[in-house]
């Protein structure tokens, strides 16, 4: 059981990071962080986390779809400062993407402040800081 539940901590960090078009794909990665699987073994659990593909072909957390859809149509910029990330929205944007992104529960994300169109992110390492732009820009890019 525990050994099941690592690996499926790998994929949702994979999935939120790569953009990881075929189960094939998804081996290949776990392969990298050290876990021998079979396609078979990605197959449930794609299924057991209900991880969904989008029109765009690649896979995506259920619970990043939302968020997803608010930053491809609200977020027009993000940058990195140290440990801190700056998005500017569109106006009135900004509380609904930090809704969202509250939502997710992202790891490397310490807290959000939200004004109309601009949100500011602090994390506690640069490390996290660079993690979550990125995750930001492969939304943004709508793959």
């Amino acid at each position: 059981m525990r050994k099941r539940t690592q690996r499926q901590e790998a994929i949702r960090t994979i999935v939120r990071q790569e953009r990881v078009r075929t189960q094939r794909d998804l081996v290949e990665h776990l392969k990298r962080e050290g876990f021998t699987c079979t396609q078979a073994t990605v197959s449930r659990d794609i299924a057991d986390m209900g991880l969904r593909k989008l029109p765009e072909g690649v896979y995506v957390l259920a619970e990043d779809i939302h968020l997803q859809r608010m930053i491809a149509e609200l977020v027009e910029s993000v940058v990195r400062s140290q440990q801190l990330v700056l998005v500017k929205t569109t106006a009135g944007g900004g509380q609904g993407v930090a809704a969202a992104l509250d939502a997710a529960h992202l790891d490397e994300i310490v807290g959000s402040i939200a004004g109309d169109d601009t949100i500011l992110i602090v994390t506690a390492t640069e490390v996290d800081a660079e993690t979550v732009l990125a995750g930001i820009e492969k939304f943004r890019n709508r793959y």
